[in-house]
């Protein structure tokens, strides 16, 4: 992580303007360094949704998932503790159980169930099936009293509208409805576990509240994994290249290298473009997917993504002019 882009120590001390820079240029520098670590969101966690696939080829869904998450929260915290001390990882019981929660709803709920669904479903559906996110999040605070306006719900229509074509039986090619299903409900869940986040008592620091996230969330993939018989017959001398190679993608860049971008993106720029993630990544996603794997587009994943992805791009034009930036983020880690 030598890229100032994705420095975590950004996240924590905006640098402040120089006084006497002439009108643009200091925008120019900064914006430069803006597009950088937004490309690495839009790129990396795109991306995420084909690394998962090739790691499922050959390895057990839970505990590849489990691993990835007890290894990125580790290396997370050492990070953290060695840039600020061990001190930046105090945290009182309260945000510990809060974060354990979190952490169990975002990466065994919502990440879990994917990797799950991926050894069935193609992963450029599964990242469509997953955009739909935001627009859960606007019916569960519809639920909790809040009103969104009609920009969001009208957003919310289109998303669940992508969605019924996305899900309609035979419409996506020969994909098991389980599979499918199962990625529903798994942006059921990551939808509350990033709900939650924003109303429980977590770290100040975010960097510190994922890192216990992601050890949580990590330890509750293995435990599921386990009780289903994942380890019986498990040869790591079995396990391709090719998803070890993934794997390890998917710690260094899809849980440290992107998240720590994106922390920065919400410090260094307007939320309106940071926000954009949550309708570029599916499309990335489905990109790579028939580019690497093959993967076929259909006219109705094509169609129905095409609406989901219009859902979320308005429902994220109306709340940026309404809401704060969220604490958590609203796409894979």
């Amino acid at each position: 992580m030598t890229s100032p882009a994705v420095d975590p120590t950004a996240a924590d001390t905006p640098p402040a303007a120089p006084a006497a820079a002439p009108p643009g240029a200091g925008r120019r520098r900064f914006g430069a360094a803006v597009w950088i670590a937004l490309g690495i969101v839009y790129v990396v966690w795109g991306s995420t949704y084909l690394g998962i696939r090739v790691v499922v080829e050959t390895m057990p869904p839970f505990l590849s998932a489990g691993a990835r998450f007890v290894a990125a929260g580790l290396l997370l915290a050492a990070l953290l503790a060695l840039r600020h001390g061990p001190g930046v990882l105090r945290a009182t019981r309260a945000q510990l159980g809060s974060a354990a929660l979190v952490g169990v709803l975002l990466l065994l709920g919502g990440n879990g169930l994917v990797v799950l669904a991926e050894t069935t479903v193609p992963s450029g559906l599964a990242a469509l099936l997953v955009a739909v996110v935001p627009a859960w999040v606007v019916l569960l605070r519809t639920v909790c009293g809040e009103r969104p306006g009609r920009g969001a719900y009208l957003g919310v229509l289109l998303g669940l509208a992508g969605l019924a074509v996305l899900t309609l039986p035979g419409l996506s090619g020969e994909v098991r409805t389980w599979g499918v299903l199962t990625v529903v409900a798994a942006s059921l869940l990551w939808s509350v576990g990033s709900f939650s986040s924003s109303r429980l008592p977590l770290p100040k620091n975010p960097l510190t509240a994922s890192a216990y996230e992601m050890a949580a969330g990590g330890l509750a993939c293995a435990l599921v994994g386990l009780a289903r018989g994942e380890q019986r017959g498990l040869d790591l001398g079995a396990v391709s290249a090719r998803s070890w190679t993934a794997f390890a993608y998917l710690v260094v860049f899809g849980s440290l290298i992107a998240f720590t971008a994106y922390v920065w993106l919400l410090h260094h720029a307007p939320l309106s473009l940071t926000a954009t993630y949550a309708y570029v990544n599916p499309v990335v996603a489905v990109a790579l997917g028939a580019l690497v794997l093959g993967e076929a587009v259909s006219w109705p994943i094509a169609l129905g993504g095409a609406i989901v992805v219009g859902g979320v791009c308005l429902i994220v034009s109306t709340e940026r002019r309404s809401r704060p930036p969220a604490r958590r983020p609203h796409g894979t880690t």
